[in-house]
Parts: C-alpha cells; sequence; structure tokens
C-alpha cells in the first residue's frame, strides 16, 4: 500500500493517467464500436456448402450437369446460328429469340463452370470480388431477361392485332431499342442490389449454404442487417418481376381478344401456337424467380431454395430455346436448309 501510495504520487504517472482518462472521454460511441470490430475478421472469400449434404454423388452431378451444359451451348449455338445464317428468318421474332438464346448462354457460363469446378474441389470457394463479380453478372442476366421476355409479349401483340402494320410497328430500330432497354434497366437493378449487398460488413460466417452467389444466401451472413437495403432490394426484385409481367397480361389480353375474333377455327389455332412457346417460358421463369425473392423471409429453406436454383440455372436455360424452335415448323425448315447448304459446299 506505502508503495502504492509513493507510485500515485508522482506527478509523472498522474499526468499520464490524466491524459490517457482525457482521450478515451473524448471517444464517441461509433468509436467505441469500431473497435471492437477491429478484433473480428473481415470476410475476404466464401465457401460454398450447397452440394455438402450429396457428397457421394457429386461426381455423378458432375457428369449429368456437364452434359446438360454442353447440351445448352450445343442447341443455343445451333439456333443462334440458324437464325444468323437463313435470311428467311430475319424477321423481329427470331431476332428476339436470337437474343434470348445469347442471354440463355451467357446465363448458364456465370453459374455453371464454376460450379463444375467446385463439384469435384475439396476446396469450394470464391473470392469476395468475385462473389460480387458473379451475382451482378447473374442479376444483369436474369432481370434483363424478365424485360426481354415483355419484349417478345410485345412483339406477338403487334403480330396478331396489327399484322399489317407489324414490319413498320417492330422495325431494326425498334428491336433493337428494346433490347437496349432490356439491357439497360437490367444493369441499374444489378448493379443498386450488387453495391446495397457487398457495402454491408461481412465480419461472421463465411459459408455460403449454395452453390453460387444468389442475393439471399449472401445477405443471411452480413453482420449488419440493414432493414432499409432489405426493403430496397425486395421492392427492386419485386419490380422486376411485376411491371414486365403486368406489360405481358395486357399484351395477351389483346391478343386472345383479337384471336377470338378470328372467323376461322385453323386460324386461331395457329395464332394460339405461335404463342404458346412464350406463355410456356414466361411461367417457368416468373414461377421460379417469384419462389425464390418474393416469399415471405419466414418461409425461407436452403434446401428448396438450391433445388429451384438447379432448375433455373441449369434446365431452364436447357429447355426455353427448344421450346420455342423445335416446336417451330418454319425453324425446323431453315435448320434443314442451313444443314443442306453446309453439307452440300465443296471441301
Amino acid at each position: 500500500m506505502r508503495l502504492l501510495g509513493e507510485l500515485f504520487s508522482r506527478p509523472i504517472v498522474i499526468k499520464s493517467m490524466t491524459m490517457a482518462f482525457r482521450r478515451f472521454s473524448w471517444m464517441s460511441s461509433d468509436d467505441v464500436l469500431s473497435m471492437e470490430w477491429v478484433n473480428k475478421t473481415v470476410v475476404r472469400e466464401f465457401v460454398f456448402l450447397g452440394f455438402s449434404s450429396l457428397a457421394g454423388l457429386q461426381q455423378l452431378l458432375f457428369l449429368v450437369f456437364l452434359v446438360v451444359y454442353l447440351f445448352t451451348l450445343g442447341t443455343n449455338a445451333i439456333i443462334i446460328s440458324t437464325i444468323v445464317l437463313d435470311r428467311a428468318l430475319h424477321t423481329p421474332m427470331y431476332f428476339f429469340l436470337a437474343v434470348l438464346s445469347c442471354s440463355e448462354t451467357c446465363y448458364t457460363f456465370v453459374i455453371v463452370p464454376k460450379m463444375l469446378v467446385d463439384l469435384l474441389a475439396q476446396k469450394k470457394t470464391i473470392s469476395f470480388l468475385g462473389c460480387a463479380i458473379q451475382m451482378f453478372t447473374f442479376l444483369f442476366l436474369g432481370c434483363s431477361h424478365s424485360f426481354l421476355l415483355a419484349a417478345m409479349g410485345y412483339d406477338r401483340y403487334v403480330a396478331i392485332c396489327n399484322p399489317l402494320r407489324y414490319t413498320m410497328l417492330m422495325g431494326p430500330g425498334v428491336c433493337v431499342g428494346l433490347v437496349a432497354a432490356a439491357c439497360a434497366c437490367g444493369f441499374t437493378v444489378a448493379q443498386i442490389i450488387t453495391t446495397l449487398i457487398f457495402h454491408l460488413p461481412f465480419y461472421s460466417s463465411n459459408q455460403l449454404h449454395h452453390f453460387f452467389c444468389d442475393i439471399s444466401p449472401v445477405l443471411k451472413l452480413a453482420s449488419n442487417h440493414n432493414h432499409f437495403s432489405q426493403i430496397v432490394i425486395f421492392m427492386l426484385c419485386a419490380l422486376v418481376l411485376i411491371i414486365p409481367l403486368l406489360l405481358i397480361l395486357v399484351s395477351y389480353i389483346h391478343i386472345i381478344s383479337a384471336i377470338l375474333q378470328f372467323p376461322s377455327t385453323l386460324g386461331r389455332c395457329k395464332a394460339f401456337s405461335t404463342c404458346a412457346s412464350h406463355l410456356i417460358v414466361v411461367t417457368v421463369h416468373y414461377g421460379c424467380a417469384s419462389f425464390i425473392y418474393l416469399r415471405p423471409k419466414s418461409n425461407y429453406s436452403v434446401n428448396q431454395d438450391a433445388l429451384i436454383s438447379v432448375s433455373y440455372t441449369i434446365l431452364t436455360p436447357l429447355f426455353n430455346p427448344m421450346i420455342y424452335s423445335l416446336r417451330n415448323k418454319e425453324f425446323k425448315s431453315a435448320l434443314h436448309r442451313v444443314v443442306g447448304r453446309t453439307i452440300s459446299l465443296p471441301c
């Protein structure tokens, strides 16, 4: 006690303690919080756990997904080549189909190659920046896809309700403008959502219960859940799904009304057949997307999301172009002509 009394009676010690007290007394609550975060590890990479429960089937899944991926690339390449090489298909409807096939190809290219590598790798990781790039590209293509389907619905509306003015209303400039507008909307929405998510702090777990960087799994790992960001993201997802869907519904109300006025049954069946493919693709796309992004948070299920995500990232890009093309007699005739010309070329 005597030594302590002598120690604290020294001017140097008292001065240093006073300076220390003054230093910490000026600290705000934000400074204290920042000091607490210093001791926490910042997430620099994410670990995918999407197929961790299927460890014994990962090699089989690799083979299945690889075959589907290659078949998707081949099918879309055939569709795009046929539309480009055959002048009879140089119409607005097939222009949009070619853009759709190109979009589906890029869509799978963003997700599937990384997923195939992870199925065979011991360490299934992606860097923080890589995750942000993957999410942005995926959202850009997905949102653009929604608006592209709306543009295709408008194309069918003009073709059936205004057939005499079709070539004038759907000229090359209009078609390119609709695609550019769809891409611009997709780019804007993807940029806003990606920026909002990756500006949140990530200090907790880096284990992503998914096989790619989707919105809900990544947002779930954020250390500080910003409710404003979540509301903005939900509203943007809702707008991207609802606005194009409403435009499609309005188009088809006019289309059905016009078709019912056709005098012949054959004409009505032919008109309906040209719209059936588009309706199937719209139903699948908006059904899967609504289930994933517009569900209440209380109903969130990792396994359900993974299953639905496999369908719309791997299977849907395979079937969408096939639904449009293989049911279309005009496209099949053009494909035969292109193949015939290719075979008859001299070696």
